[in-house]
């Protein structure tokens, strides 16, 4: 099977800087399973050898232990190879965002005639594309790592070694650099056309390219593209769309935006809530809207969307009335007078994300150990709460707290329409060991035990599995001060799983009167479109901190009415 020839074979135009002195050659047309054309020159063997390191086989030394001898001895001879040295110090230019020393590391390099790899030419690219002195490449990129950077991907081209993914991304920073996001969209195609699947980072030097230049359409472009490869964009992404989509004057594009950064992001930052307002207060935004719409098409939408939007375009007119404001617990905006609303979730979307949850928990826990904790819950389930006891039992204290897990069990069973006791997830060491062995706590755990009402996790497993399926198989409420942000919960990659933890999770406040429940919020923290035509976008918070007032942005027209009462949310799902 045949890759697809590279762009060296057709090179467009613009893309003469970086060919104009080699004649153009097709030497990218890879066979999938023969890539020792391209990797010959760019590696080189380090033969180890038991006689070389005097490892002598005797009857006592088995063939294993050999082996890792030897395995440990050719990684030492490799880091401390040309090569080896190159890459750590190389490694440490990187870190330092130090792109003079590391051309001054490469150009020694070349003349003593070290082999380069693709690791090496990465590091070097990255270097010259990221801002002078900013290793988060966000300043201006120095004319000499513009330049350099240039020459390198060059050489690495001549060199005949193979560019990854993170090649080309670099590439197309330094071709966004020279302000040229042709040349990075350009870059990106090729690197599709050469079988190699883009990340959202790809596609960042285009997409950033052509919204600073103000060129909607082929920002569009890039979007669509993006789209098509299954690449999700993020904030920084839907924001710069919608800032340039504002520019042009493209209501429809702002209208999308605000729903996909509702749908993705739910809550905005500072910097896209100033460019949601400049919409709002613009002259253009005012000639917006529809002056007369379908009630029962709104009502359609908003039933179908589950509550908090319609999507059925721009309704109203006239100037719109902006306002920083708040919303009360009851999800009141204190602006307006609207009434957010709490979104349902679809039952059927929760099935799913339990039956992906299983395969991923199977995956990583001991599959019989995560299948008997299953069947037990099918046989003593469902709650109507579960408790992380561990991250309880913690809060806020040095030591594990049993009268604090059994404070909040206590308030739980009150709130329970059946008063029937949470679940208590709790890893086996703390139910047999440390604390454990105080007689009340004893007897605190025969009491949680005899209700079927405490799970102990087995040596060697994740807690975080355990309790997190256990709430969403019983569709109810989860005890934790854990915000699930590590990467765990990053392999969920669900949008539904902010949306379900929104609705879920309850957090625990702590004082000298003990810990209180904080329940979750009665209407749902995320870009709402009312069924009249405002709008109300909140903003991310610090850490969720509850204590702080979250920011929302308020946009009415003057003289509507609010029509909330065609959505009332109740859904226990």
């Amino acid at each position: 099977m045949m890759r697809a020839t590279f762009f060296i074979s057709k090179i467009p135009p613009f893309f003469s800087i970086l060919t104009h002195s080699i004649p153009p050659r097709p030497f990218l047309s890879l066979h999938l399973n023969n890539r020792s054309s391209f990797s010959h020159n760019a590696k080189r063997t380090l033969t180890v050898t038991s006689d070389s390191l005097s490892i002598k086989k005797t009857p006592q030394r088995d063939d294993k232990t050999s082996v890792k001898l030897l395995g440990r001895a050719r990684r030492k001879a490799e880091k401390e190879s040309p090569e080896g040295v190159l890459k750590s110090k190389l490694g440490q230019c990187s870190k330092a965002g130090n792109v003079v020393q590391a051309l001054s590391l490469y150009d020694d390099a070349r003349k003593k005639g070290v082999l380069l790899n693709v690791d090496h030419y990465n590091k070097l690219l990255y270097l010259c594309s990221i801002g002078e002195g900013d290793k988060n490449g966000d300043g201006k990129v120095s004319d000499l790592g513009l330049k350099r950077g240039f020459e390198i991907f060059q050489q690495m081209l001549n060199d005949r070694v193979e560019p990854n993914e993170a090649t080309f991304t670099n590439a197309a920073r330094l071709a966004a650099a020279k302000e040229d996001p042709e040349m990075a969209f350009e870059l990106l195609k090729r690197m599709k056309s050469a079988g190699i699947a883009p990340k959202l980072r790809s596609y960042g030097p285009a997409l950033y390219g052509f919204c600073k230049r103000g060129d909607a359409e082929k920002a569009y472009e890039v979007d669509a593209d993006m789209i098509e490869s299954g690449v999700m964009a993020e904030e920084p992404e839907l924001s710069a769309i919608l800032e340039v989509s504002v520019e042009a004057k493209r209501e429809d594009k702002v209208y999308e935006m605000l729903h996909r950064l509702r749908a993705t992001v739910r809550q905005v930052s500072d910097s896209t809530l100033q460019i949601v307002e400049g919409w709002f207060n613009s002259d253009y935004a005012t000639k917006i809207g529809k002056k007369n719409w379908d009630v029962n098409k709104i009502r359609e939408g908003i039933v179908r969307g589950g509550g908090g939007w319609h999507g059925q375009g721009w309704l109203g007119s006239g100037q719109w009335k902006v306002v920083n404001t708040h919303v009360n617990e009851d999800g009141v905006c204190l602006s307006c007078g609207e009434k957010l609303v709490s979104i349902d979730i679809d039952p059927k979307e929760t099935e799913n994300f339990a039956i992906s949850l299983t395969k991923l928990a199977c995956q990583r826990e001991t599959k019989g150990n995560f299948n008997r904790f299953q069947k037990w819950l099918d046989q003593n389930g469902p709650f109507d709460a579960v408790v992380d006891a561990a991250n309880v039992g913690l809060q806020n204290m040095h030591h594990f707290s049993f009268g604090h897990l059994n404070s909040v069990v206590r308030q739980l069973r009150e709130l329970s329409p059946t008063k029937r006791m949470p679940l208590i997830i709790l890893h086996v060491s703390r139910v047999t060991g440390g604390p454990a062995q105080i007689p009340n706590n004893k007897r605190l755990l025969e009491n949680w035990k005899n209700n079927g009402a405490l799970y102990a996790t087995p040596q060697g497993s994740n807690d975080d599995w355990y309790w997190l399926y256990a709430a969403v198989r019983s569709k109810c409420l989860l005890v934790t001060n854990d915000e699930m942000r590590d990467h765990l919960f990053q392999l969920l990659g669900s949008s539904f799983f902010p949306r379900w933890k929104e609705k879920h999770q309850v957090r625990i406040s702590v004082s000298n009167r003990g810990p209180s429940l904080i329940m979750p919020p009665r209407y749902s923290i995320v870009i709402q479109e009312s069924s009249n035509g405002s709008w109300h976008v909140p903003t991310i918070t610090a850490d969720d901190d509850h204590e702080v007032p979250r920011k929302w942005l308020c946009a009415t027209r003057s003289g509507q009415k609010s029509l909330h009462n065609l959505w009332a949310s109740n859904s226990n799902a």
